[in-house]
C-alpha cells in the first residue's frame, strides 16, 4: 500500500490573496478547500495546492520552491513580466548577474524560479516542473517508498521522483541539508489510497523513517515528519 498526495499547503497570513496570485501564475481558478481556498495541480498527480492561515512570520529560506518552466528566452521574459504584474518581485539568493534561471518571490515572500529554456531534467514535465527540496539522498527514498513513485534521478547525494504518469518532479537537493528553522510553510497532505487502512499506512510511514509528532485527530489529519524532520499531515477524514 502506499499514500496518495492529496495537497501541496502553503502557509500564508493572506489565504485568499496567496491564492489569487498562484491562480494566475498557473492560469488555474480557485477552489473553496474548507479550510482555506485552493487551486487545482497543473499536473495529472489529482493533488491540489491549498492555502492555510497562519500568524507566523517567514524567517528563512523555504525547504521547498517552485520551479516553473519555459519554452525560449522570449517566453521565460514574458513570464516574468506577467508574474511580476501578479505581484511577484525579484529576489536575490546569491543566484549572480549571469543565472540563466531568474529568481522571484510571491507577495508573501515565498522563493520560486522560472528556469531557463533549454533545461532537459526538466523537459516534459509542464509549467510547473518541480518542486524543488532542501534535503538528503535518505529523505528523497524515504518519499519514493511513501508514495510509491520511481526515482528518476540518484547521483552525488541527489535524488528526485516523479508520478508515473509524469508531471511536476519532486527533487532534492542533497547535502549539506540546512538546519531547520521552525515549521515548513510548504508542506504535503497525504491520504491512504482509496480503500486503505489508516493504522496501517501509518505503521508503514513509520517503518520507512517517519515519526508521528501530532495527533490532530479532530481536525481529520495527524501530524508527521520526514526523516528529514519535515511535517506532512496524513488526512484521516476523506
Amino acid at each position: 500500500m502506499t499514500s496518495r498526495l492529496v495537497a501541496l499547503c502553503i502557509d500564508a497570513k493572506d489565504p485568499a490573496r496567496l491564492a489569487r496570485f498562484w491562480a494566475g501564475v498557473l492560469d488555474r481558478e480557485m477552489t473553496d478547500e474548507g479550510d482555506g481556498p485552493g487551486i487545482l495541480s497543473p499536473d495529472d498527480t489529482g493533488s491540489r495546492i491549498r492555502f492555510l492561515p497562519t500568524d507566523a512570520p517567514k524567517t528563512d529560506a523555504n525547504q521547498m520552491h517552485v520551479d516553473l518552466t519555459s519554452v525560449s528566452l522570449e517566453d521565460q521574459q514574458r513570464t516574468v513580466v506577467r508574474l511580476l504584474d501578479l505581484g511577484g518581485r525579484h529576489l536575490d539568493i546569491g543566484q549572480g548577474p549571469d543565472a540563466a534561471h531568474v529568481v522571484l518571490a510571491d507577495p508573501e515572500g515565498n522563493e520560486f524560479c522560472v528556469i531557463e529554456p533549454g533545461n532537459r531534467f526538466l523537459a516534459g514535465c509542464g509549467s510547473v516542473g518541480a518542486l524543488s527540496s532542501d534535503g538528503s539522498q535518505e529523505v528523497g527514498y524515504f518519499w519514493s517508498a511513501a508514495l510509491g513513485w520511481p526515482l528518476v534521478w540518484d547521483q552525488d547525494g541527489e535524488t528526485a521522483i516523479q508520478s508515473p504518469p509524469g508531471g511536476s518532479k519532486i527533487t532534492w537537493g542533497g547535502p549539506p541539508v540546512r538546519p531547520r528553522s521552525g515549521r515548513n510553510r510548504l508542506r504535503f497532505d497525504l491520504a491512504p489510497i482509496e480503500g486503505g487502512d489508516l493504522q496501517q499506512e501509518v505503521d508503514r510511514l513509520i517503518g520507512l523513517g517517519a515519526t508521528r509528532i501530532g495527533d490532530s485527530s479532530g481536525e481529520g489529519r495527524l501530524t508527521m515528519a520526514d526523516p528529514d524532520g519535515n511535517e506532512f499531515d496524513v488526512l484521516t477524514t476523506s
